[in-house]
């Protein structure tokens, strides 16, 4: 009965006209961010706070806006991943694997509309499970300490082998330049400098924003000058806009197993919507099998991703408003929000501030309806990127990319690095060696790094201490298997094959 009172409470708030009013232009300003690559959920809400205290609007109105862009800019991230295969954000990496194949063949208004429908339902199951047992998986979150979370981490990288290359070897080296290339800065240890050669620009480290849109965007514009686009989805002949029913129907499952890992993963701080999407992806290819096609352009393969990192978006608000931790970058920004408003999250906040909790919940489910009913019915419009001239899109594409990366650092150098990646991305093509997990490497390699320092420290240097709770010894044997495994079932799985040849 609580929760029917207490949402009570939260539709009042919500259902007023301002409120609505800032759900949908928040929807709306978020779709049209996450679609632009390189800004991202982050850099979308943080451009807006600025705006949102201009307007001097109460706690609940602000955050029901900035949480609408976040939950906005999740949707648009799949536009320019499916249509041009450029990430709108990292979260987005995944949706290329598939969306960008069935662009390739004339069904990019299919992937977009799955996408859609898989968006609506991780982030709608991910806002219910919010508000049902928030204050439960909060306590999840508490058994994770460093230890546990490097061991996270190596199994993410352990199962890098069969997502975008048969050949495991390809993968692991291109992890292994993700997380090389993530050790470049200041070592927070010493303060000293790390492999920057001497120079002054990289102390910093490199900013994934910049790989991402050297290694997908410019090394695309690249593969199309040189086959003079015969290979890409600009300018294919585009069958009829649809709702593809039956597909959508076929991956009801896909839908709700993602929904719950990816919530999972957005619960626990600092795993965020990448891991979320990474590991739907990897699980839903694992079970489908050989026979899948998963990276073939399969309605799955699209919708693993888009509900995984919609749900852990969802999950991400956990932590914050429970515990005060930030679940994700975007949710550190509003947590700065929240902080600056003079409202303190944590346990208490639900009893103290239940208009703010309550409402925010409320708006979230409206929110996505809104964004269901404003995604779907613009496919139409989206697909209609591909019909531009290359003469036309393709520069401005670029266009958008250095302006974008500019726009983030002011830095002349990142440009430089942006095309430095986007040399590495056509040469890695070329040769077969997958870009994703590069971008993996440098995402996660400094959270990785952080945790096993921080491990070894709480340990006095004893190693054992990364086997000391069941959590961590059951992750580092999902590792080795998810590692090892692949090698023995491609050898069973070509076996057939070479019986009936």
């Amino acid at each position: 009965m609580d929760l029917f009172a207490n949402l009570a409470i939260g539709f009042e708030v919500a259902l007023s006209p301002m409120t609505l009013i800032l759900a949908v232009v928040g929807c709306f300003l978020g779709t049209i961010i996450g679609a632009l690559p390189g800004l991202g959920p982050s850099n979308g809400v943080a451009i807006l706070i600025p705006i949102t205290f201009t307007m001097g609007l109460d706690a609940t109105a602000a955050l029901v806006l900035l949480t609408s862009v976040y939950y906005g800019a999740m949707y648009g991230g799949r536009i320019s991943s499916i249509l041009l295969n450029i990430p709108g954000d990292e979260p987005a990496m995944m949706t290329t694997l598939d969306g960008y194949p069935m662009a390739k063949n004339g069904r990019a208004g299919d992937a977009l509309v799955i996408s859609g429908v898989a968006s609506f339902v991780g982030a709608f199951l991910a806002t219910v499970a919010l508000a049902l047992v928030a204050p439960y998986l909060a306590r999840i979150a508490y058994k994770f300490g460093p230890a546990e979370y490097f061991a996270l981490y190596a199994l993410a990288f352990a199962t890098l082998g069969g997502m975008a290359s048969n050949n495991q070897a390809k993968s692991a080296l291109a992890s292994f330049i993700g997380l090389g290339i993530a050790l470049i800065g200041i070592d927070n240890n010493s303060g000293f400098t790390r492999f920057t050669g001497g120079n002054l620009h990289l102390a910093d480290g490199i900013d994934f924003l910049v790989a991402i849109v050297g290694l997908f965007a410019v090394s695309e514009v690249f593969f199309f000058i040189e086959s003079h686009g015969k290979g890409s989805a600009v300018g294919v002949v585009l069958g009829k806009v649809t709702v593809p029913w039956r597909e959508i129907w076929s991956t009801r499952w896909t839908m709700l197993r993602s929904s719950a890992v990816g919530f999972v993963a957005g619960v626990l701080p600092g795993a965020g919507a990448s891991l979320g999407s990474f590991m739907t992806y990897m699980m839903e290819k694992s079970i489908a099998g050989k026979q899948g096609g998963f990276g073939t352009g399969v309605a799955k393969g699209v919708a693993a991703p888009e509900a995984g990192n919609n749900a852990a978006a969802g999950g991400a608000l956990v932590p914050m408003l429970t515990l005060g931790v930030p679940g994700s970058g975007t949710t550190a920004v509003l947590l700065a929000v929240l902080m600056t408003l003079n409202i303190t999250p944590g346990p208490t906040l639900f009893a103290d501030r239940p208009d703010v909790v309550w409402g925010l919940i409320a708006a979230l489910l409206i929110a996505n309806f809104v964004l269901l009913a404003m995604n779907v019915p613009m496919v139409k419009v989206f697909v209609r990127i591909l019909q531009v001239p290359p003469a036309i899109l393709l520069p401005g594409v670029t266009m958008i990319s250095f302006v974008g990366i500019y726009s983030l650092s002011g830095s002349y150098f990142d440009l430089l690095l942006m095309v430095g990646f986007g040399v590495m991305g056509y040469i890695f093509r070329k040769m077969d060696i997958p870009t994703v997990p590069v971008i993996l490497g440098i995402l996660l390699g400094y959270q990785m790094e952080n945790n096993l320092r921080h491990a070894m420290t709480l340990s006095g240097g004893e190693w054992t201490y990364l086997l000391s709770s069941p959590i961590s010894i059951g992750l580092w044997i999902a590792a080795a298997l998810g590692f090892i495994a692949p090698m023995f079932l491609r050898r069973f799985l070509r076996k057939p094959q070479m019986v009936t040849d």
